[in-house]
């Protein structure tokens, strides 16, 4: 099982300053040249995301709030905030901004979530050889689901990160924490990664 260390946010946010670990385990395709990092921190309000790709053929048609975003080019981060309960969220984005908010604890329990004040903003930049997207998860959403959610140091949750693109000219699917390529889905929390909280 892979591990990370969510390190606190520094006062001035300097992304490239922040540990990075490679989403790299492609299943059931052979490697292509795709590529993703995610870098994570937190403070007293919020866990910190940021997903980048490495993508020559970026594909972003979808913008609607119900769309299947892991069609087009997609970042994906699943967490359980509760490493004792199976429950997930599960927050895909495209390059688009367009977001894809889910919970439960399988692909068939799966219930999606669209908030009439959202509370995750996804922001996407292009880059020079593909994309990012940078997001908070406030606090006050987990609790609402985990009430006594509560990071800090040495404490931690299950999460797996994902690149994927069904609908792309090469469709891939890449996982930071390797899974099962039978049945081929990314909604799988008992094969999660354990990040900590550090100090």
């Amino acid at each position: 099982m892979n591990t990370y260390t969510i390190v606190p946010r520094p006062e001035t946010l300097d992304w490239a300053q922040i540990p990075a670990a490679d989403i790299c385990n492609f299943v059931a395709t052979a490697p292509l040249p795709i590529s993703a990092k995610v870098r994570l921190c937190y403070d007293q309000e919020a866990i910190y995301v940021r997903l980048e790709a490495i993508e020559e053929e970026i594909r972003a048609t979808l913008t609607g709030p119900l769309d299947e975003v892991c069609e087009d080019s997609c970042l994906e981060f699943f967490f359980r905030p509760d490493p004792e309960d199976m429950r997930y969220f599960n927050i895909e984005c495209n390059p688009n901004g367009c977001l894809y908010l889910g919970f439960g604890t399988n692909v068939h329990t799966l219930i999606r979530l669209i908030p009439e004040e959202p509370f995750i903003h996804p922001q996407v930049e292009r880059t020079e050889d593909g994309w990012m997207t940078t997001y908070a998860i406030p606090y006050s959403f987990i609790r609402q689901f985990f009430p006594h959610f509560s990071p800090a140091p040495g404490k931690a949750i299950l999460a797996n990160c994902y690149k994927c693109g069904d609908g792309t000219s090469h469709p891939h699917y890449i996982t930071w924490n390797p899974i099962p390529a039978e049945p081929l889905t990314f909604h799988c929390p008992e094969h999660f990664g354990t990040m900590y909280f550090g100090e």
